[in-house]
């Protein structure tokens, strides 16, 4: 039951590469690469997208999802991968839990290795250049913090609203909310204004929906 360390041995391996050259392709150490394969390190967000690149298959590839016009070694078909549900939330009723009941539209299966609490369906074109497109799932780790230039699902406070994900800066009271596609200007907040702005959580995987 192939995991993330699974799949990327495979794909080493695959592509005749030995863990050094793969850390050095990645700019990471050799320890770091055997950690990973190993499941003793866990891939954030940017990492996974970083080793997609290098080896030119989609991120969700490498948690195991089967795809079709990806060739990988047969001892790495993932066939058997074991899942597990989240709640996929919809519009967020304003001063809720995040989790309450009345936040959560359907339930979404998520391969049983990746720590994620809830997902988002991505809507929109505001983040293509991180891989990730309108109607893409994006799988979520609580957290009310993350650090400068991750990508995070962001509730901006209103009546009621959906979470908007997006990369975030803070510093000196100022919270900047920023695009990954040049078309949209970033969302800066100030002051008072930044007050409305809360992290749900870290953007840790995703998955493209086939139309």
């Amino acid at each position: 039951m192939p995991g993330f360390g699974d799949m990327l041995s495979a794909l080493r391996r695959r592509d005749g590469l030995s863990q050094k050259e793969l850390a050095q392709k990645a700019g990471v150490s050799r320890s770091a690469i055997g950690m990973y394969e190993t499941g003793e390190r866990e891939p954030s967000f940017e990492t996974l997208q970083l080793f997609a690149d290098i080896f030119h298959v989609r991120a969700d590839t490498l948690l195991g999802a089967p795809d079709r016009d990806e060739a990988l070694a047969s001892n790495a078909l993932p066939a058997a991968v074991p899942v597990k549900k989240v709640p996929l939330l919809g519009t967020i009723a304003c001063g809720t839990p995040i989790l309450a009941q009345e936040n959560i539209a359907d339930y979404v299966d998520l391969p049983g290795h990746v720590r994620a609490d809830f997902a988002l369906v991505c809507r929109g074109s505001s983040m293509i250049n991180a891989g990730i497109n309108d109607g893409d799932i994006v799988y979520i780790r609580r957290s009310e913090a993350v650090d400068n230039g991750q990508i995070a699902a962001v509730l901006v406070e209103g009546a009621e609203t959906e979470a908007t994900l997006k990369r975030v800066y803070t510093a000196d009271g100022k919270i900047t909310l920023t695009a990954e596609n040049p078309a949209f200007a970033p969302l800066v907040f100030v002051g008072s204004e930044a007050a409305r702005v809360r992290v749900i959580g870290l953007a840790v995987a995703y998955t493209h929906m086939l139309s």
